[in-house]
């Protein structure tokens, strides 16, 4: 059941005998309970990946259960891609630095596994934004980047994390990422244009911020800007 993405439960029957407790039960079976990804969700982690976001999971599930779900929605495509929380107890920080650029699926880990996954991840040179709703998430949200809490999160976990996800959709954030490069992309343009009739070229500009400690490229997205507050032509104003 866990390979098909069920949740089981062990069901069982007690006789007439008052006090038993729970000895001398006659075991009826197990269910098998599915909690499915919102349909949304596995259009958003191919969005992520063709931005170049990577997306990770981390849960409480079975190994088996979470590899199913993340199969689906497009997360891991291999079981080797996987840890149990048991597993990275046993990787010393060199082993799990040459792994974790590999591993797609985290489950059964603890709070304090999840704050090193994290960590693990800044080391490697990532931007990490890290999702949760439970006091035992506060750590982990604090610890990342960016911290995203559910709306229907306890209030700790809200404290802990710099965005509450109101409506607790994932494919929120995907929005609020295009919305962002958006918003990045009209600024740079402003910048050049500012710029060019000082400067002359875009190149100049490029090779004039690399030298005042901006990057020398800056890569641009496609977008519509016409939604995001500025113009298409951004930088039109008198000034």
């Amino acid at each position: 059941m866990n390979s098909l993405a069920l949740r089981t439960l062990a069901a069982a029957q007690s006789g007439n005998t008052p006090g038993c407790g729970e000895e001398g039960m006659t075991f009826l079976g197990i269910v098998g309970m599915r909690d499915p990804a919102r349909p949304e969700a596995e259009e958003a982690v191919e969005i992520f990946r063709r931005a170049g976001v990577s997306t990770v999971m981390i849960t409480g599930d079975h190994v088996d259960t979470a590899y199913a779900i993340a199969r689906q929605l497009g997360i891991a495509g291999h079981r080797s891609q996987c840890i149990t929380g048991e597993e990275l107890n046993h990787l010393d920080d060199a082993s799990f630095a040459r792994r974790i650029r590999n591993i797609r699926v985290y489950a059964r880990v603890t709070p304090a596994q999840k704050v090193r996954i994290v960590k693990g991840l800044q080391q490697n040179g990532e931007i990490v934004a890290m999702t949760g709703d439970g006091v035992n998430d506060a750590p982990s949200l604090k610890a990342a980047d960016i911290g995203v809490a559910m709306g229907t999160g306890v209030d700790v976990a809200k404290q802990a994390a710099d965005m509450i996800l109101t409506d607790d959709n994932f494919a929120t954030i995907e929005r609020a990422i295009e919305e962002g490069r958006g918003v990045y992309e009209n600024i740079r343009k402003s910048v050049i244009f500012y710029c060019l009739p000082i400067w002359g070229t875009d190149d100049h500009v490029r090779s004039s911020g690399s030298g005042a400690g901006f990057p020398s490229k800056i890569q641009s997205y496609t977008v519509d800007q016409s939604d995001h507050g500025l113009a298409s032509g951004a930088g039109t104003g008198s000034g």
